[in-house]
């Protein structure tokens, strides 16, 4: 099953290969054009098809404002395109000439409180300045009109990783922008004050002049004021990407996109309402050693790209063959952990992967960033692996255009996490990500395939729809999972769900809020602990954050609550629902306890987990008419053995009966689909 949002264009992108797009960032820039030469032959020797040049050209191409010299450009893209190599053509957008930001310092973005960020850095615009999307679109134009027929130019890249630094600018500029946002949005004072609930503090507006966006303050901000900015400062960066992509789209036939960051450490766009101006879903992924399970949130986030792209195939556009820069402690990967990191994002939906960057950099902030040539050049093990890669990602492009199924689906939302995670809130210990993380790891450890979707997609043909703390939550939404349930499907929802409205408006009558009915149960107050601090359960196990005293109102106890005030109280309830059932989790269940509760589910509902699957082995099919691709990846430090036959495509050979898969080894096993 596979959600059904607008379906991209394909990875596949016209490249005339056989294999995936395999690819990385190219900064030629940074180099003598006498490196150019040895960098083209390399690249075809590693088995690079797809190349991201010009994505931070602006300073070279435009020197000086309204002097465009593509003279470096232009031999870049004819020695790319003369071996063959597609080009990802960036707009060079992504970071401010020094001439633009002294000609017109008021581009700067400025933070909260109030002070401005100086260039020296990357992204040191405002999102809404007139003044930068003016001078950026005269670059995009002039580069379009001269490469928009190239025909090495297979793809256009808007920009880099929109908002990665300044989602959020409170200038006067923004300010005034913000206004017009809401005016579009409510249409009179009056209706704003009625969705921020400005009768709270004094904080009625007569004029629309007088609102801000919700700068430094004494105390705690209005959270209506808070929320609605997160909403605006994630329209405004699309904005500017479908400035940059209407340019585009006038001059030139080739597809658009930008990457994504769809990751734990960001958080400041609402995907799900970007989707529909990509002509290619397309992600940038780092693993977060800031995290207790690196490996699992990547799968996590290879999901929700693959639910962004409505089930169809997508574009890696970055990740790292070993360390990155940016993290308190940079990690490098141990032996096999790039192929096993690349071939889990394919896996899970990936037509292609390319990483950053091509040429590790000898100067500026990424230095010590990892690449595809690496300091130590070609006498490297990560040479060598890279070569490798390069040859299996070839191979398999049998998998184009294959995908992943899924009877199990998550219900993710960046509006509900900006909401669910303000402050003023009963306790700041539980926090959205963690609990989506949680559930996502659970299944991740049963062996269970998981497609990520939006509040309100559709949810027909799936047997289970997860909803862990979903705080904010429209009606219409909340309708789909009790109609999916209604209709013989299986729902689980945590605490702190069903709260509030799209404005942060209280649901009042008793919590969950716009759950309860489906649930059959009623909360009159939180509870949740003290820092540190657990809550004893029936099953010898302990709940911890949260806890609740819930009253059935037809729904079935699963799991109590065994001391203190809420000794022999429901914390886990099961209830039926026209055909089918929900469950209700009142507490933040230990991850053993949350397996076993959601593997009950599963079997109520039918799903059986994958037979291959073990502890700490990563197991995803793709599929399509014929095929069945068998992805096992080892992420453990003993050898795993298991029983798939079938063309093994890392080793390229066949297998059968009982095969063994190395400590942190990977395997892509083909088999013929069985017909019933």
């Amino acid at each position: 099953m596979t959600t059904t949002l607008p379906a991209p264009a394909s990875t596949a992108l016209g490249l005339g290969s056989t294999g995936l797009a395999f690819g990385c960032d190219y900064n030629p820039e940074q180099w003598d054009p006498e490196v150019w030469v040895e960098d083209v032959r390399l690249m075809r020797e590693a088995g690079v098809n797809l190349v991201a040049i010009n994505v931070f050209g602006w300073s070279h191409v435009e020197p000086r404002q309204g002097e465009y010299d593509f003279a470096a450009l232009d031999r870049v893209v004819e020695l790319l395109h003369d071996a063959g190599i597609g080009i990802d053509l960036g707009t060079g957008t992504a970071s401010t000439p020094p001439w633009l930001t002294t000609a017109h310092p008021e581009v700067l973005p400025v933070v909260a409180d109030g002070t401005t960020r100086w260039p020296g850095g990357r992204q040191a615009f405002c999102p809404s300045s007139p003044v930068y999307r003016e001078h950026a679109l005269a670059l995009v134009r002039a580069t379009a009109e001269r490469y928009g027929d190239h025909p090495a130019v297979k793809l256009w890249h808007v920009s880099n990783e929109l908002g990665c630094h300044n989602a959020h600018c409170y200038c006067d500029v923004s300010a005034e922008a913000f206004r017009g946002w809401l005016r579009a949005r409510y249409g009179t004072v009056e209706e704003l004050n009625a969705a921020w609930g400005t009768a709270f503090w004094s904080q009625r507006y007569s004029a629309w002049e007088q609102v801000l966006p919700p700068r430094a303050t004494l105390s705690s901000t209005n959270p209506g004021q808070t929320l609605d900015f997160d909403r605006f400062s994630s329209d405004e960066l699309l904005a500017h990407h479908r400035a940059e992509a209407a340019v585009l789209r006038s001059l030139s036939d080739k597809p658009v996109t930008t990457n994504f960051m769809v990751a734990a450490h960001i958080t400041a766009m609402d995907y799900w309402t970007w989707t529909g101006d990509m002509d290619v879903i397309a992600n940038d992924h780092y693993l977060d050693h800031r995290l207790p399970r690196p490996h699992v949130e990547l799968a996590f986030a290879a999901d929700t790209t693959r639910g962004l792209a409505g089930g169809a195939p997508w574009l890696l556009m970055e990740h790292s063959t070993g360390a990155v820069n940016w993290q308190p402690h940079n990690v490098a990967k141990a032996p096999g952990e790039m192929l096993r990191n690349t071939a889990a994002h394919i896996a899970r939906g990936a037509d292609g992967v390319c990483f950053f960057q091509w040429r590790a950099s000898v100067q500026g902030s990424e230095k010590f960033h990892s690449a595809l040539l690496p300091h130590a050049g070609t006498a490297s093990r990560t040479w060598r692996d890279v070569v490798e890669l390069g040859a299996l990602v070839e191979r398999l492009g049998e998998l184009r255009g294959s995908r992943v199924a899924a009877d199990v689906a998550l219900v993710f939302s960046w509006e509900n996490q900006w909401a669910a995670d303000l402050e003023a809130h009963p306790t700041t210990a539980l926090r959205y990500l963690e609990q989506v993380h949680a559930f996502h790891g659970a299944l991740w450890d049963l062996g269970v395939t998981v497609d990520v979707v939006a509040p309100g997609a559709p949810l027909e043909g799936y047997a289970v729809v997860l909803v862990p703390e979903l705080y904010l939550v429209r009606d219409e939404h909340a309708a789909v999972v009790a109609d999916h349930v209604a209709a013989g499907g299986r729902a689980v929802v945590t605490c702190f769900s069903g709260i509030v409205d799209e404005r942060d408006r209280v649901r009042t009558g008793g919590y969950p809020g716009a759950f309860r009915d489906l649930l059959g149960v009623r909360v009159d107050e939180f509870l949740p602990l003290a820092a540190g601090g657990e809550i004893a359960l029936s099953d010898g196990s302990a709940g911890t954050v949260w806890s609740e005293p819930v009253a059935l109102h037809g729904a079935t106890s699963v799991l109590d609550y065994a001391a203190g005030q809420l000794a022999g109280q429901p914390a886990v309830t099961r209830n039926d629902h026209g055909a089918g059932a929900a469950w209700y989790v009142s507490t933040v269940l230990a991850a053993d306890t949350l397996r076993t509760l959601l593997g009950d589910v599963l079997a109520e509902a039918g799903v059986t987990p994958d037979a291959a699957a073990r502890p700490g082995l990563e197991v995803v099919r793709r599929r399509d008419e014929q095929h069945e691709w068998v992805f096992l990846l080892n992420h453990t430090d003993q050898p795993v053995q298991h029983h798939e036959a079938g063309h093994e495509l890392v080793a390229d050979h066949a297998v059968a009966g009982t095969t063994t898969i190395a400590p942190g080894g990977t395997q892509i096993i083909r088999t013929d689909r069985k017909r019933s």
